[in-house]
């Protein structure tokens, strides 16, 4: 822990947005002694994290699971630092129950690693030289990120860190750097098993936001392991709101702020330095210009360049420019009749329809359950949360939007129907969110989800570094390693206050 400081107490941070990362970074510099002034354009702070209420059923926005619980894991570490409680949590297991088109027993993403050996045996015979690759690279990985390297480097101190992380035992890795998962499953002979090509494109998307063939290796492996133990996934009770809740809690008893309903309009940078934003009360209308010695920016590469404008310097905005489409989401939300959720049913799910279509616009679901007394649901109903992943350049470009939204609702609820008993007399509730709907309530360019994609050049230590070209001003969140999720986010504040504090 570090101890307050006068020098720390006079330094102002101005965070840009109040998701897991931005409220992460705030409560760590406010804790550590740095005067916090968070700020959000929504009505709730936590993003894609966050939650919303409706006739008695509660609703997480977009994540739905949380990695990094366990002791040692990165949510673990920061709340131990702050000195607030962990939320209550059950464990994920399976982490995931996986349908394959025609399929109607599902693959089961166990978090017992032997159940899950025995499981992956089963349903892809011969696979397993591929998935002890993966163990050997995840172990070395997770060794790796376990002592905090700073990646990408972009200064002496940075570079310090990043070598003080490595062992002779991770570098087992380095040879893998330039493989995808399509390589690795090639190398093991594995390039033309469909059935096993087809469950890794549909757990990567989750997770990477791009397919097997795409996919970086190095972070495939720590995304398909760790929902093993002693890592896995959890299932928070109450909400993902819970998260947020904390996170603030911690901020303001150690004298930061956060203004909610207050748009940052523009980074102010002098001389290569940021130096200010410019503020606007949504309710007020005031606008007005805020001082700071750090601006830590929790949100997309893209925003961030929409912020600089003109002082954007011209090849990092080149670079942005020329990233690959990322993904929007399409998500449906359901207040149901306990009577529609089949016994037994897996709190996560993911199916896909039609093995020839593409992974998103509705032909793949990724669905979570709430289970009773998980705080989700009143008593004998349930929520169902089903997101796919969309282009979202139709969603800006139709001339028909209600309409457009409405084809994915009904196309997305008669796919649902074939798993559970959805008639109207089971459904209480339901609304659908599109990425028009996420950039209206959390501001993300074009409504865009999960990052920018972890392909080779994007991923670790080919993505966009925290330290940004102009001084004292930060990026966290998804656009950075390690990426998407609230361990990966929550990762990336931690970088960032490591990094203002040296």
């Amino acid at each position: 822990m570090s101890s307050i400081s006068l020098d720390k107490s006079n330094s102002h941070v101005v965070v840009i947005g109040a998701g897991i990362g931005g409220l992460t970074a705030g409560a760590l510099l406010a804790h550590r002694g740095y005067s916090v002034l968070i700020l959000d354009q929504a009505l709730v702070p936590g993003g894609c994290a966050s939650t919303f209420k409706r006739q008695g059923f509660t609703f997480d926005v977009g994540a739905t699971q949380v990695a990094g619980l366990e002791p040692g894991g990165i949510h673990h570490r920061i709340f131990s630092e702050l000195s607030i409680d962990l939320p209550q949590a059950t464990p994920c297991d399976p982490a995931c129950a996986v349908y394959l088109p025609g399929e109607s027993t599902p693959i089961n993403v166990w978090r017992d690693q032997e159940k899950w050996q025995e499981e992956r045996q089963k349903q892809f015979p011969g696979s397993e030289p591929f998935w002890q690759l993966m163990a050997t690279l995840f172990d070395a990985s997770w060794e790796f990120q376990g002592r905090d390297p700073v990646l990408p480097p972009r200064n002496l101190w940075d570079l310090w860190q990043l070598t003080q992380a490595v062992r002779p035992s991770t570098l087992i890795t380095v040879p893998f750097t330039l493989f995808t998962v399509g390589d690795a499953l090639r190398l093991c002979g594995l390039g033309n098993d469909r059935r096993l090509r087809t469950f890794l494109d549909l757990q990567l998307k989750l997770y990477s936001q791009v397919d097997a063939e795409n996919t970086a290796l190095l972070y495939a492996a720590t995304a398909l392991s760790v929902s093993q133990l002693p890592q896995g996934l959890f299932h928070l009770q109450g909400s993902m709101q819970v998260l947020s809740d904390r996170l603030v809690q911690s901020l303001e008893r150690d004298g930061g702020k956060l203004l909610m309903r207050h748009t940052v309009e523009q980074i102010k940078v002098e001389n290569g330095k940021a130096t200010a934003v410019v503020i606007r009360n949504q309710k007020t209308g005031e606008v007005w210009t805020e001082a700071a010695d750090h601006i830590v920016s929790n949100v997309t590469v893209q925003n961030l360049v929409q912020l600089l404008g003109e002082q954007a310097p011209s090849g990092y905005k080149n670079r942005v420019e020329k990233l690959p489409q990322a993904s929007g989401a399409f998500v449906v939300y359901l207040g149901v009749d306990a009577s529609a959720i089949p016994p037994e049913c897996s709190p996560h799910l993911q199916f896909l329809y039609d093995v020839n279509g593409p992974i998103g616009e509705n032909n793949s679901l990724f669905v979570s359950v709430s289970h009773p007394g998980d705080g989700r649901a009143p008593e004998g109903k349930a929520t169902i949360i089903a997101s796919s992943f969309v282009d979202p350049a139709q969603w800006w470009q139709t001339e028909d939007y209600e309409g457009l939204k409405e084809k994915f609702t009904q196309e997305a609820i008669a796919r649902l129907a074939q798993y559970f008993y959805l008639k109207p007399e089971t459904i209480i509730h339901q609304e659908a969110a599109t990425p028009r709907t996420f950039a209206h309530f959390t501001a993300r360019d074009r409504g865009i989800v999960g990052g920018i994609g972890q392909r080779i050049p994007t991923f670790g230590p080919f993505g966009f570094a925290n330290r940004t070209p102009i001084q004292n001003l930060w990026l966290v969140g998804d656009s950075t390693h390690p990426g998407e999720g609230t361990a990966g986010v929550s990762y990336s504040a931690l970088t960032v206050v490591r990094q203002i504090e040296a």
